[in-house]
């Protein structure tokens, strides 16, 4: 589908007359198209059918009011010039860099959104994961979102956050530091940097990879819009890694969009006495995210099913794990100082001497035992070696 210059103007001036994320403009849009919703904002008669109820009626109405406030300073063709001149771009539904998952908001799916830097939105979210936490993050917390990060990377996943301090800096950082894709999702206009103490990192990725937003440029960032651009982060996204969150989290209001949308949630233990693992532990235990600890962890939930399979964990291989069940129990018997006799050992182990005799051979043939004054025991550089 091919989206018209007029239709794109009208998607870049819907951006700026409401907030992202409004259910009643999607619907609008949805029932008249871009232009269409375009020119009932301008005459503020909504077409019939639209909504049902009297109570939607009056939210309409209200609605409607509030996007006619901020026609006469509405100037589409510049926000345009100004992303251009930016080296960004807008995209909308039906344009080629458009990630359809997005679809899944429903009456919520962005009307457009603003592009700065060189990644393709569409094919790098094609494998991505979001990693999300705190602002006031740890060290543990930062070091862990950025080692994750880069391991996603370096395995050919594109790793999105949402530009903040803490958790977000350290996922782009670490992205970055691996040489990979990474996608910042702004509360702000793409050129803005917020927090300023990120400037250096949001530039570096408008730079190497992409910064996106739902507002247009010169757009400062309020405390409800992180809340409405956290939904885009998830809904872009294979799964969503929570980091740290404390109990009243933002990130944790990411994890929720994800588990509307039926993605994956995954959750960093942390350590038992930190607030701000508090919210993962709290998840993790009402079985509402799963526990994350590598990177190959995340991929099995965030991959193809039976494709991405993480290898399983398991402990160091010891020689005796090899041992059959009556050997182990003879070697259980043989005592480490002072030798013992077959017979003794035999009582040991509960077993009959002939078998007590044979396993104490094998076992003296692979090393386990020796030979002493008073019968058998343990190998004295053995013992030291399970005494260390």
């Amino acid at each position: 589908m091919t989206v018209s210059d007029d239709e794109r103007l009208a998607r870049a001036m819907l951006s700026y007359l409401a907030e992202p994320g409004d259910g009643l403009l999607g619907r609008l849009v949805a029932h008249t198209g871009p232009l269409g919703a375009l020119e009932v904002v301008r005459s503020g008669r909504p077409p019939a059918g639209l909504v049902g109820r009297e109570r939607d009626e009056r939210r309409l109405a209200e609605r409607l009011a509030g996007w006619q406030v901020r026609l006469p300073t509405a100037d589409p063709e510049a926000d345009l010039f100004v992303c251009e001149r930016l080296g960004g771009r807008m995209i909308c539904p039906g344009d080629p860099e458009w990630p359809t998952q997005l679809d899944d908001l429903g009456h919520k799916t962005p009307y457009a959104l603003w592009l700065r830097g060189p990644g393709d939105l569409r094919y790098g979210c094609l494998r991505s994961v979001a990693v999300v936490g705190a602002r006031a993050a740890t060290d543990y917390g930062k070091r862990v979102s950025s080692e994750l990060a880069a391991e996603l990377t370096d395995r050919g996943w594109t790793v999105v956050s949402g530009g903040a301090l803490g958790i977000d800096a350290a996922a782009h950082r670490g992205a970055l530091a691996a040489d990979g894709p990474t996608v910042a999702v702004l509360a702000s206009g793409i050129d803005v940097a917020y927090p300023p103490r990120n400037e250096v990192l949001l530039a570096e990725i408008a730079q190497r990879a992409l910064l996106i937003s739902e507002w247009p440029p010169g757009t400062t960032p309020t405390r409800l819009r992180f809340l409405v651009r956290n939904r885009v982060i998830a809904a872009l996204t294979r799964a969503t890694v929570v980091v740290e969150a404390d109990l009243r989290s933002g990130s944790l209001n990411t994890a929720k969009y994800a588990r509307q949308m039926n993605r994956p949630v995954l959750a960093v233990p942390g350590p038992v006495t930190s607030l701000m693992s508090r919210g993962c532990h709290k998840w993790l235990r009402e079985n509402l995210a799963t526990c994350a600890a590598t990177a190959a962890e995340i991929i099995e939930s965030a991959g193809r099913i039976g494709a991405d399979l993480a290898p399983e964990q398991r402990g160091p291989i010891l020689p005796r794990d090899h041992l059959d069940p009556e050997s182990l129990l003879v070697l259980d018997a043989v005592p480490g100082r002072t030798g013992a006799g077959p017979a003794q050992i035999a009582v040991a182990a509960g077993i009959d001497i002939n078998t007590a005799r044979s396993r104490l051979s094998l076992l003296s043939a692979a090393g386990f035992v020796e030979r002493c004054e008073q019968g058998w025991r343990l190998p004295r550089k053995r013992k030291q070696k399970e005494a260390s």
